[in-house]
């Protein structure tokens, strides 16, 4: 659809839920792991019995106090939950525990990496509070069933203020943000498992306008381009209603990635249709200063800062930028140093060697790629020009595949280098006998000879000699 995009602004709020990483569900001990057959994770407390009682597990709070420390929120002391009620066949007590007036953490921020010409971005945040999730609808032909294991999962629902103003910069907060929480632990960030969803809230207005326009809600986006996909086009579709002198409705949507359309769902619900209350199950939720302190203690490197670090020891911007995307790759290659002089090195061999492996793999990261140790061994081998570039390359290739370390790949395939300064000699010897007329050319003035001499001696060494060597025995040989 055509639109007048230039005249119009987007204004876009965007609300995460996260799961919490876990073992037991938030009020029992159900398992929280994913993957489970259905209803095997349940119990009479999440399946919402009568008479069945909730207990906080404290690790939900924990880990909410992280993240709210990670995104500069104010951890509150005290807080209590609340009752959302609706009717829906996944929400076994027809309400879920939530909180709504005093949730545990409040503002905060999240800071955009900086646009390519240097302009920094922050995104305000209303609030983070503790849920728990609901279970899962499964449709088919003739019945609808419902699995009941995700019920009771832990959640963080994180939501921003109304800053962003493109569907890029919400695809770059959610990066952000998922890259933050895991790096504290608090969630795996697995979209896929659906342990990392968006609801979209998305309005638009005439250029210098201060009111906000009437918003549409998308529902459960579970994917960072599905996300922006999804902005654009409701973006485009409400710009078309406007300008058509039509009215947008307040509704919420759902993403239809096969059309590539959002579709009503139905009308936005306001606070006031879920009634909230104070949860008469559960007491306050009392948070002791020293508890902060002590989560505020065990507190990792943060993104930023470990993108802050990177640059003073040498890494350029977009090189620190790839590495910290993911706590794993950034581990990794901090795993790979101990022992090598080139960290720049190190960061282009991860960045394009172990990364291409990774991509093309559909193992987790960690066990996609080679132990870093035995990558920062090969790279070692190479800073001692014990084996060359294209000789690491091979070995690396042969470690994915056999999983057997950097020593014994090398050894395995013959691709130690030869730095015996006789043996490279006499090879030379043999090349400049049988070369006579073109010696004579290069030491006429034909420099661009000095490359043919170099092929003819790494072919006459099985391509194993050490290059710095036979350019050294080269050039004198040649001088003389």
């Amino acid at each position: 659809m055509t639109t007048n995009r230039e005249a119009y602004e987007a204004v876009i709020g965007l609300e995460v839920h996260t799961h919490l990483l876990t073992h037991s569900k938030i009020f029992c001990g159900c398992s929280t792991t994913f993957g489970a057959g259905p209803n095997e994770n349940v119990c009479p407390i999440c399946m919402g019995m009568p008479g069945v009682l909730p207990v906080l597990n404290r690790r939900v709070v924990e880990l909410a106090i992280r993240t709210g420390l990670a995104a500069h929120c104010t951890i509150a002391p005290y807080s209590i939950f609340d009752r959302k009620s609706y009717f829906y066949p996944d929400l076994p007590k027809g309400y879920q525990i939530s909180q709504y007036e005093t949730p545990i953490c409040k503002g905060g921020y999240i800071d955009l990496p900086p646009t390519e010409n240097g302009e920094t971005r922050r995104v305000r945040l209303t609030r983070i509070h503790i849920e728990e999730d609901a279970g899962k609808n499964i449709h088919g032909d003739s019945a609808s069933l419902v699995d009941f294991n995700r019920s009771g999962v832990p959640l963080i629902e994180i939501v921003s203020e109304p800053d962003l103003r493109s569907a890029e910069d919400a695809g770059a907060y959610l990066r952000q943000l998922r890259a933050i929480l895991r790096y504290v632990d608090a969630s795996d960030g697995k979209m896929e498992e659906g342990s990392f969803r968006c609801d979209c809230n998305v309005s638009v207005r005439k250029r210098g306008a201060t009111e906000y326009g009437v918003r549409t809600e998308i529902k459960n986006l579970n994917s960072f381009r599905f996300v922006e996909d999804a902005i654009e086009y409701e973006v485009d579709r409400q710009i078309a209603i406007v300008e058509s002198g039509g009215r947008v409705a307040q509704e919420t949507h759902l993403w239809d990635p096969a059309r590539k359309e959002t579709r009503p769902m139905r009308s936005k619900e306001y606070a006031n249709d879920y009634r909230y209350f104070p949860e008469p199950d559960l007491p306050p939720l009392v948070v002791p200063v020293e508890m902060v302190d002590q989560v505020r203690a065990s507190m990792p490197e943060l993104p930023a800062d470990r993108k802050a670090r990177y640059v003073r020891e040498g890494l350029t911007e977009y090189e620190a930028g790839v590495l910290i995307a993911d706590r794993d790759v950034a581990d990794y290659f901090e795993a790979t140093l101990p022992g090598l002089k080139n960290r720049k090195a190190a960061a282009n061999w991860v960045m394009t060697e172990v990364l291409r492996v990774a991509r093309d793999s559909d193992k987790p990261f960690v066990e996609a790629v080679p132990p870093a140790a035995e990558v920062g061994a090969l790279l070692q081998m190479v800073e001692a020009q014990k084996i060359s570039l294209n000789a690491a390359k091979t070995a690396f290739a042969a470690m994915v595949k056999s999983g057997k370390g950097a020593d014994a790949t090398v050894a395995e395939l013959g691709l130690a280098q030869v730095s015996d300064e006789s043996a490279i000699a006499a090879a030379i010897d043999k090349i400049l006998a049988s070369e006579p007329e073109k010696v004579a050319e290069y030491r006429a003035g034909r420099d661009k000879l000095f490359g043919f001499f170099v092929g003819a001696a790494m072919k006459a060494m099985g391509g194993k000699a050490n290059p710095k060597v036979i350019n050294e025995i080269l050039r004198a040989k040649l001088a003389g």
